[in-house]
């Protein structure tokens, strides 16, 4: 991209020499304290970026709330976002149908990494579920570009708006429920890797499912095998994939509803599964005190998944997270039999590779066990990374053999 020459009738921020140095290395944030001036900019703006001297550095997206001040959307100069937004959403679906197997249901477009900081959009066969999460994607002329692009190109049956209050309140937006936009279903089937799962786009974590995991989905379910434990379960993702190829699995998650779907969902595939594993076991417990009481009583697996929420989401929170990580695979390693299947994960980004991979080997060591990694993962590709952006990367999933 060529360097912006500034746009006629839109506001300028100027940053500070440290903004600018983060925008030149190839990020697209600018903070709120490497702010120099932002007068009379209006929440949401599309406006050029300049360094403290006044040399352009691009055109971005505003907040007047967040503390990530400056999105970057291009360095050249932008007059019309929702033009640009519609280019956007055009390239996302066209590198999503270069990549996208086994599934109808995907990323369509993941904020930074798509260039559109601050949306969320996700297809669920036919329904699409959208999150809003700055104040510019807020705009009523950027929200009504968003779908009519994105019915003219994936013809949904229905747009579900999916609400962050937290997000909205940070961002200084008034309150809104989640809802439909357009249509009138809430719910369908979805399949990935020949897996079928119900969807109901109003309730559930995220946006309903965490399709960032589809492709370690299928990866795990090459190595499963014997008797399996899928720890933190939510909807049966994994557990679901690995039924085909073990004896015995059972599910544990402390959300009962979760749990209703994920049986659900295990009935939807059932005529795929062999006949001794017809039945999937759920229990609802605490995944702490469950694994604490099975790895005393003796109890063990061939195959155990570990698949927590996001124990780090802030750098304040990473002790504590560590020591969260390392007590559940602790545990899980004492529970695995010789040449068990360890599959591991974290979807924490403060929480980095190398250091899940340390956290693994010190388990390893204070369980006196030796794994030999057969995989070490990352998200879907539909969760694209943008590689000066290292926020868009954040999940880890370790797939390793266990041996006395």
């Amino acid at each position: 991209m060529t360097r912006s020459t500034g746009t006629a009738g839109i506001a300028e921020v100027k940053v500070s020499a440290r903004g600018a140095s983060r925008l030149k290395d190839g990020h697209v944030w600018v903070y709120r304290s490497d702010i120099v001036s932002a007068n009379s900019v209006a929440p949401g703006a599309l406006v050029n970026v300049t360094d403290d001297r006044g040399k352009a550095l691009g055109t971005a997206l505003y907040s007047s709330s967040s503390q990530i001040a400056v999105r970057l959307i291009s360095r050249e100069s932008v007059a019309d976002f929702p033009k640009l937004m519609r280019l956007r959403i055009a390239d996302a679906i066209a590198y999503r149908e270069r990549i996208i197997r086994d599934t109808n249901a995907y990323r369509v477009i993941f904020s930074e990494a798509d260039f559109l900081p601050g949306l969320i959009v996700d297809r669920y066969n036919d329904i699409l579920s959208v999150q809003i999460l700055t104040q510019a994607m807020d705009e009523q002329i950027v929200r009504g570009a968003l779908t009519s692009e994105l019915t003219a190109r994936l013809q949904p049956t229905s747009i579900v708006e999916r609400v962050d209050p937290r997000v909205r309140q940070l961002e200084d937006l008034p309150a809104r429920s989640s809802g439909l936009i357009q249509g009138e279903r809430t719910s369908t089937i979805f399949t990935m890797n020949a897996v079928q799962f119900h969807f109901d786009a109003l309730v559930g974590q995220k946006t309903g499912a965490f399709l960032d995991q589809r492709e370690n989905y299928a990866a795990a379910a090459q190595y499963a095998h014997g008797e399996a434990l899928d720890v933190f379960c939510y909807q049966g993702g994994f557990a679901l994939h690995l039924a085909p190829h073990c004896a015995r699995v059972t599910g544990v998650d402390s959300s009962r509803p979760a749990l209703e779907v994920a049986d659900r969902n295990a009935a939807l595939n059932r005529t795929q599964l062999p006949d001794e594993c017809k039945e999937i076991e759920w229990i609802e417990a605490n995944a702490f005190d469950l694994l604490k009481d099975y790895a005393a009583s003796g109890q063990r697996y061939d195959t155990i998944v570990l698949d927590p929420p996001a124990f780090a989401k802030s750098k304040r929170e990473l002790d504590a997270a560590m020591r969260g990580y390392k007590e559940l695979n602790l545990r899980a390693l004492k529970m695995l039999r010789p040449g068990g299947v360890l599959i591991t994960c974290s979807c924490s980004y403060h929480v980095s590779q190398a250091d899940f991979l340390e956290m693994l080997a010190d388990s390893a060591r204070d369980s006196h066990r030796f794994l030999r990694l057969a995989e070490v993962r990352g998200q879907a590709k539909d969760h694209p990374v943008l590689l000066n952006v290292p926020e868009t990367a954040y999940l880890k999933c370790v797939i390793a053999y266990v041996s006395n």
